[in-house]
């Protein structure tokens, strides 16, 4: 029994200085909650150790939430911090949100601190708007190239400014929407100018007609104005094309004639082959009237002074062509 006792009270000494130690580790986070009126009780804290949740970052964030005004509880702080968000960013946020008069619950900034939105720099926006250059550095180009009706280039740089709308933030489109729906904003109100110099005088025009469009939707930002920073005349982009189009209109011109040429050509060697085939049926005719001139002395159909007739009519023929030919040649 002796023994016993001893055993007992050991365990007992070994469970009382495990409350001490646990009483010390807490005792000072317990008590600085206390005096800054974020109450937080010691079973919490214990619990908080052994859910593996930093429980002076719980204390901490309640005590500035609490000093700020702020209701938060302490289960829903433990909640988000489990849920891997960012606590003492979320709590910072509110405490500028509440600060500036922007309404921004609970639930909103664990919602977009969560969604991966850093929702201190959010709300830092939202308070102090923030100026976006279109087009970005990050698009490889300086700027904004577009054609007015009568065919002049315009380069333009614009600045647009925005500010966060921390109710659209999560799900909301980023500033490359932004940039990428004032630059076809831009592009579409040069293009429907009829004379470039009517953008250059009233370079506001492509502010209102863009600002007029609600770029802004189902966007995180809110567009305050659009402000054209530069505009430069670049080159005469219809005259290069009315070029072009004349040098590929001479091209066809050119093709053309040439298959036209090509098909004279071809045509006078057909004839070409086509007369001389015909003089070859010449010749072959010509050497067929010896023949028939035999065939009719044999026959009796061609008689001797007949032939001396032919004779003469041949000879008086060649005279005749020999005594024309100066003449001809004279009157050529």
């Amino acid at each position: 029994m002796g023994e016993f006792w001893w055993i007992f009270a050991l365990v007992i000494l070994v469970i009382a200085l495990v409350i001490l130690a646990v009483l010390f580790k807490f005792f000072g986070l317990y008590i600085r909650a206390l005096v800054s009126g974020a109450h937080v009780g010691l079973a919490e804290l214990v619990g908080m150790w052994l859910r593996k949740v930093d429980a002076k970052l719980i204390v901490d964030s309640r005590i500035q939430a609490t000093r700020a005004g702020l209701n938060v509880s302490q289960p829903e702080m433990e909640t988000h911090v489990l849920a891997g968000g960012d606590l003492m960013r979320v709590i910072n946020a509110m405490i500028a949100a509440n600060k500036a008069g922007i309404d921004l619950s609970w639930q909103n900034a664990t919602a977009i601190d969560l969604a991966g939105r850093d929702i201190l720099d959010a709300v830092k926006t939202s308070v102090n708007p923030k100026v976006i250059d279109v087009p970005s550095a990050a698009m490889g180009r300086n700027t904004i190239d577009a054609v007015a009706k009568n065919g002049i280039q315009l380069k333009v740089k614009a600045r647009v400014t925005v500010r966060t709308n921390l109710k659209r933030l999560v799900g909301g489109a980023t500033e490359e929407t932004i940039i990428a729906r004032v630059g076809e904003g831009i592009v579409t109100s040069i293009g429907s100018a009829k004379d470039h110099s009517d953008v250059l005088e009233n370079p506001d025009h492509i502010s209102k007609a863009v600002l007029a469009k609600g770029l802004d939707a189902n966007t995180a930002f809110e567009i305050l104005s659009i402000d054209i920073a530069d505009i430069d005349v670049g080159d005469n982009i219809g005259a290069k094309l009315q070029a072009d189009q004349a040098e590929s209109n001479k091209k066809m011109a050119q093709a053309e004639a040439e298959k036209r040429r090509a098909m004279a050509v071809a045509l006078e060697q057909e004839m070409t082959a086509r007369q001389a085939e015909n003089r070859a049926l010449v010749v072959l005719a010509e050497a067929e009237v010896p023949r028939a001139i035999a065939e009719a002395f044999r026959s009796g159909n061609l008689g001797i002074m007949d032939y001396y007739k032919l004779k003469n009519m041949q000879s008086d023929t060649a005279m005749r062509e020999a005594i024309a030919a100066p003449n001809e040649v004279q009157r050529t």
